[in-house]
């Protein structure tokens, strides 16, 4: 005789046990199903919410170009946030900063970047991202001097 056919008062603790484990392991996977159920739905939509999006920039971008103007991409969020208006990155300015000087601290540098109107936030960051990029050598910790 089979578990679910026995009265729950005749099963034993552990075959108690054993049915609320193949209940609970039961409801979870059908609520995993209606999550994922629930994921397809709001995936397609998104899908079809980007190609109405694309479409309609695509036909705006062809009024334009009709009018004659120029339409240029924007930048991906999260890139090339660094860039100033004359496209000139801060890793460059900061090198040009640098290489005014045989040598230089990090203070001087940041201090030279405000001046110049760079956001100094995340200095010490670049400065390393200069170094292994080769652009700048640090021949002792926190001085800096062009490659």
């Amino acid at each position: 005789m089979s578990i679910e056919s026995k009265k729950a008062s005749d099963l034993s603790a552990e075959e108690l046990y054993a049915l609320a484990r193949q209940r609970e392991k039961e409801e979870a996977e059908s609520k995993e199903a209606e999550r994922r159920e629930q994921r397809e739905k709001l995936m397609e939509k998104r899908k079809e919410m980007l190609a109405r999006h694309r479409k309609e920039l695509n036909e705006l971008e062809r009024q334009i170009r009709e009018l004659g103007g120029r339409v240029g991409r924007a930048a991906p969020s999260g890139g090339r946030r660094g860039r100033r208006a004359a496209g000139e990155s801060i890793s460059q300015k900061l090198c040009e900063i640098v290489a005014t000087q045989p040598e230089m601290g990090i203070k001087d540098i940041k201090a030279q970047a405000e001046k110049a109107g760079l956001d100094t936030k995340n200095i010490s960051q670049t400065l390393a991202y200069l170094k292994r990029q080769g652009r700048l050598t640090s021949p002792r910790r926190g001085i800096y001097k062009s490659a």
